[in-house]
């Protein structure tokens, strides 16, 4: 299975990604994801990660055979965006800070320098 980007038009709100489907036997269909521009403003995603989003989108639809006209919808780009804020906890998490120097007990001299 081969998914190929291949533009979009506007018509005034509404975004129309185009992809040519390559199938096995090398027939090619294709295949049109429509988007309101207003939920790319609504949910701060960048209209760059349209044609990524709409390709996910059409490949999910494609597996589960679903026909008719496809378009990436709210519930599509809230699910998007709950997924990249549950990234970014996990990057942050990964990049806490290793241990920390060790407080000198009461009665022992500070010293940044090593004994020994």
């Amino acid at each position: 299975m081969e998914l190929r980007y291949m533009g979009f038009d506007q018509a005034q709100n509404r975004r129309v990604y185009k992809f040519d489907f390559r199938a096995g036997d090398k027939s090619t269909t294709r295949f049109v994801v429509s988007v309101d521009m207003v939920l790319f403003l609504k949910h701060r995603v960048g209209i760059q990660e349209g044609p990524v989003l709409c390709a996910q989108k059409l490949t999910a639809d494609v597996e589960a055979a679903r026909a008719g006209d496809h378009e990436l919808t709210n519930d599509d780009l809230l699910a998007y965006v709950a997924e990249r804020a549950a990234a970014e906890v996990r990057r942050a998490e990964s990049r806490r800070p290793g241990p920390h120097r060790r407080k000198p007990e009461a009665g022992q001299q500070f010293t940044p320098w090593r004994k020994g």
